[in-house]
Protein backbone atom coordinates (compact mmCIF):
# COMPACT_ATOMS: atom_id res chain seq x y z
CA UNK A 1 0.00 0.00 0.00
CA UNK A 2 1.19 3.37 -0.86
CA UNK A 3 1.32 5.80 1.90
CA UNK A 4 0.91 9.65 2.14
CA UNK A 5 2.00 12.04 4.62
CA UNK A 6 -0.53 15.15 4.76
CA UNK A 7 1.37 18.36 6.80
CA UNK A 8 -0.31 20.78 7.10
CA UNK A 9 -1.41 22.62 10.13
CA UNK A 10 -5.34 22.70 9.42
CA UNK A 11 -6.97 19.74 11.21
CA UNK A 12 -10.01 20.47 8.75
CA UNK A 13 -7.15 20.39 5.70
CA UNK A 14 -5.74 16.94 7.14
CA UNK A 15 -9.07 14.98 7.88
CA UNK A 16 -10.89 16.74 4.46
CA UNK A 17 -7.63 15.36 2.06
CA UNK A 18 -7.42 11.37 4.73
CA UNK A 19 -11.20 11.34 3.56
CA UNK A 20 -10.66 11.10 0.07
CA UNK A 21 -7.16 9.09 0.18
CA UNK A 22 -8.11 6.32 2.46
CA UNK A 23 -11.08 5.41 0.19
CA UNK A 24 -8.87 5.32 -2.87
CA UNK A 25 -6.40 3.03 -1.28
CA UNK A 26 -3.64 5.22 0.87
CA UNK A 27 -2.52 4.69 4.15
CA UNK A 28 -2.49 8.09 5.25
CA UNK A 29 -0.34 9.63 8.16
CA UNK A 30 -0.62 13.20 9.00
CA UNK A 31 1.70 16.00 10.46
CA UNK A 32 0.54 19.96 11.84
CA UNK A 33 3.79 21.33 10.93
CA UNK A 34 7.15 20.89 9.38
CA UNK A 35 9.30 19.90 12.68
CA UNK A 36 6.25 16.98 12.99
CA UNK A 37 6.33 16.47 9.50
CA UNK A 38 10.50 16.17 9.43
CA UNK A 39 10.06 13.58 12.23
CA UNK A 40 7.37 11.52 10.58
CA UNK A 41 9.68 11.52 7.08
CA UNK A 42 12.44 10.07 9.10
CA UNK A 43 10.29 7.67 10.61
CA UNK A 44 8.34 6.21 7.56
CA UNK A 45 8.83 4.65 4.20
CA UNK A 46 6.50 6.88 2.28
CA UNK A 47 5.16 7.39 -1.39
CA UNK A 48 4.28 10.80 -0.98
CA UNK A 49 4.28 14.04 1.14
CA UNK A 50 1.68 16.66 0.51
CA UNK A 51 2.84 19.74 2.29
CA UNK A 52 1.24 23.47 3.52
CA UNK A 53 3.50 26.35 3.22
CA UNK A 54 2.58 28.50 5.78
CA UNK A 55 3.07 26.42 9.61
CA UNK A 56 3.84 27.17 12.79
CA UNK A 57 7.24 26.07 14.00
CA UNK A 58 8.29 25.26 10.61
CA UNK A 59 6.95 26.48 7.22
CA UNK A 60 6.89 24.22 4.02
CA UNK A 61 9.67 25.87 2.73
CA UNK A 62 11.69 25.69 5.86
CA UNK A 63 11.26 21.95 5.72
CA UNK A 64 11.99 21.04 2.47
CA UNK A 65 15.37 23.01 2.26
CA UNK A 66 16.55 20.75 6.10
CA UNK A 67 15.27 17.92 4.62
CA UNK A 68 17.48 17.73 1.03
CA UNK A 69 16.66 15.55 -1.54
CA UNK A 70 14.00 12.46 -0.83
CA UNK A 71 15.33 9.58 -3.29
CA UNK A 72 11.75 7.18 -2.24
CA UNK A 73 9.29 9.78 -2.13
CA UNK A 74 7.55 12.92 -4.13
CA UNK A 75 7.14 16.38 -2.43
CA UNK A 76 3.73 17.85 -3.84
CA UNK A 77 3.08 21.48 -1.92
CA UNK A 78 -0.64 21.85 -1.16
CA UNK A 79 -1.48 25.41 0.18
CA UNK A 80 -3.54 28.70 -0.77
CA UNK A 81 -0.45 30.95 -2.11
CA UNK A 82 0.12 31.02 -5.98
CA UNK A 83 2.71 32.92 -5.97
CA UNK A 84 5.30 32.12 -8.49
CA UNK A 85 8.42 32.92 -6.80
CA UNK A 86 6.91 30.59 -3.76
CA UNK A 87 6.42 27.55 -6.40
CA UNK A 88 9.75 28.15 -8.33
CA UNK A 89 11.68 28.43 -4.84
CA UNK A 90 9.95 24.91 -4.05
CA UNK A 91 10.50 23.15 -7.53
CA UNK A 92 14.09 24.58 -6.42
CA UNK A 93 13.79 22.50 -2.95
CA UNK A 94 12.79 19.27 -4.73
CA UNK A 95 8.89 19.47 -4.92
CA UNK A 96 7.41 18.27 -7.79
CA UNK A 97 4.29 19.68 -7.81
CA UNK A 98 1.92 22.20 -6.83
CA UNK A 99 -1.88 22.34 -5.72
CA UNK A 100 -4.02 25.57 -4.55
CA UNK A 101 -6.68 24.79 -1.84
CA UNK A 102 -9.45 24.53 -1.98
CA UNK A 103 -8.95 21.08 -3.90
CA UNK A 104 -11.04 19.07 -5.69
CA UNK A 105 -10.99 15.58 -4.43
CA UNK A 106 -10.95 13.91 -8.12
CA UNK A 107 -8.33 16.36 -9.24
CA UNK A 108 -6.56 15.72 -5.80
CA UNK A 109 -6.73 11.58 -6.32
CA UNK A 110 -5.66 11.68 -10.16
CA UNK A 111 -2.34 13.82 -8.79
CA UNK A 112 -1.76 11.04 -6.54
CA UNK A 113 -2.20 8.17 -8.38
CA UNK A 114 0.27 9.80 -11.58
CA UNK A 115 2.77 11.14 -9.00
CA UNK A 116 3.26 7.53 -7.18
CA UNK A 117 2.77 5.21 -9.93
CA UNK A 118 6.10 5.23 -10.91
CA UNK A 119 7.00 4.14 -7.16
CA UNK A 120 5.01 1.09 -7.20
CA UNK A 121 6.36 0.24 -10.35
CA UNK A 122 9.80 0.27 -9.13
CA UNK A 123 8.41 -1.95 -5.73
Amino acid sequence: MKRVLIIDDSDAIRRQVAQVLRPAGYDVLEAADGVEGMAVIRSAALSLILCDINMPRMSGLEMLSDLGPLPHSVIVMLTTEAQPALIRKARELGAVGWIVKPFKADLLIAAVNKLTAPLSLAS
